[in-house]
């Protein structure tokens, strides 16, 4: 079993930046895909990005391509989701959630873990 938690989360200007946490306990992180959704109220949830556990690569819904960054820092168990240039519509409750998903990063069903996500608010 794998506890994932997230934090990091608030409001921030349009423009801003924040860093979210993905803090796992009971396994290693580096053993799964780590992957980070959100869902904007009253829409369904969606892929933001993943950091495969065993691809160099990482890989980014269209819409985030180069304002956003996902790393893993082993030691501490945690991958991170830095978020730079924000937009309003890029408010949303982020998620992160973990599995060994062969390769279907955006499918949110083929995760085994979930954190409780973390409330982003982006004001314009």
């Amino acid at each position: 079993q794998v506890q994932l938690v997230e934090s990091g989360g608030g409001l921030v200007q349009a423009g801003g930046s924040l860093r979210l946490s993905c803090a796992a306990s009971g396994r290693n992180i580096s053993d799964y895909d780590v992957t980070w959704f959100r869902q904007a109220l009253g829409k369904e949830r969606e892929f933001v990005g993943c950091i495969p556990w065993n691809d160099p690569n990482t890989y980014y819904e269209d819409s985030v391509k180069g304002r956003f960054t996902i790393s893993r820092d082993n030691a501490k168990n945690t991958v991170y989701l830095q978020m730079n240039s924000l937009k309003p519509e890029d408010t949303a409750v982020y998620y992160c959630a973990g599995g060994r998903v062969q390769g279907w990063y955006s499918l949110s069903y083929r995760y085994d873990y979930w954190g409780q996500g973390t409330q982003v608010t982006v004001s314009s």
